[in-house]
C-alpha cells in the first residue's frame, strides 16, 4: 500500500463527523432565530399593552378645533395621538387639548376652559371666571368664544365638580355650551402629538 496515498484519503470516521457538525451548526441557528422570534413577540405584546393602557390613536373629523387640530374625516385629515399618562398622576389643566366621549357616546376633543369648582361666563368673546377675566396664553391669543348656548353674554354656568370645554372654533362646534359641563370619568386622555399628516406633525398647542 502507498504510504503517500493513504495519507490523504479521508476515513470513514471523518466522513461521519463532517455531516454530524454542519448539523448541530444548523440546530444552534434554529435555536438562535426561534430565542429572536420569541423576543421579538415578546416586545411586540409588551408595546401592544403599553399603547392600549397609554395611548389612543385618533382622527379628526370635524373642524370644530381648529387651527389646533384640523379634519372633517377625509383623507388629509389630523391623526392624532392622545396620551392618559399625565392624568394618572395630577388633575386635567386649563387650556389642555382632552379626548372625551360625550352622553350619546361620541368621541370627541375640545380645550378645558373651566374646571370643578369655577363659574364662567364671556366677556367679548373671552372667558372670564369667577368674574375675573382670565388671561389667554400668547399661543392661543387667536381664540374668540361665541357666546352661545348655555354662555349667553353675562350669563355665568357654573362648573361643580366637572370640566367646561369649549372648541377652538366655537362657530363650528358642540362642546360645554350646550352639552354642560363633563365629568372627569368621561376623559379618555389629552391630545398630545399630531402624528400625521407630514406637514402637520407636532405638539398640540395647549398653551
Amino acid at each position: 500500500m502507498n504510504p503517500d496515498t493513504t495519507a490523504h484519503e479521508p476515513t470513514a470516521d471523518r466522513i461521519a463527523f463532517e455531516p454530524e457538525k454542519h448539523g448541530k451548526r444548523i440546530k444552534r441557528g434554529l435555536v438562535r432565530l426561534v430565542r429572536y422570534l420569541r423576543d421579538a413577540l415578546a416586545c411586540f405584546g409588551l408595546g401592544c399593552l403599553i399603547y392600549l393602557a397609554a395611548f389612543d390613536l385618533t382622527e379628526i373629523v370635524s373642524g370644530s378645533m381648529a387651527p389646533t387640530l384640523c379634519g372633517d374625516g377625509k383623507p388629509g385629515s389630523d391623526w392624532v395621538l392622545c396620551e392618559r399618562v399625565s392624568y394618572w398622576f395630577r388633575e386635567p389643566r386649563r387650556w389642555e387639548v382632552v379626548q372625551y366621549v360625550t352622553e350619546d357616546r361620541m368621541q370627541v376633543a375640545k380645550r378645558i376652559v373651566a374646571v370643578p369648582g369655577e363659574s364662567i361666563s364671556l366677556q367679548e368673546g373671552r372667558p372670564v371666571i369667577d368674574d375675573d377675566r382670565v388671561a389667554i396664553p400668547a399661543s392661543l391669543s387667536y381664540l374668540n368664544y361665541e357666546p352661545q348656548g348655555n354662555l349667553v353674554r353675562n350669563r355665568a354656568q357654573p362648573c361643580g365638580d366637572r370640566y367646561f370645554f369649549l372648541g377652538d372654533d366655537t362657530q363650528d362646534s358642540w362642546d360645554s355650551r350646550f352639552d354642560g359641563p363633563i365629568k372627569r370619568s368621561s376623559m379618555k386622555g389629552r391630545a398630545w402629538l399630531i402624528v400625521w399628516p407630514p406637514s402637520r406633525i407636532g405638539f398640540v398647542n395647549d398653551g
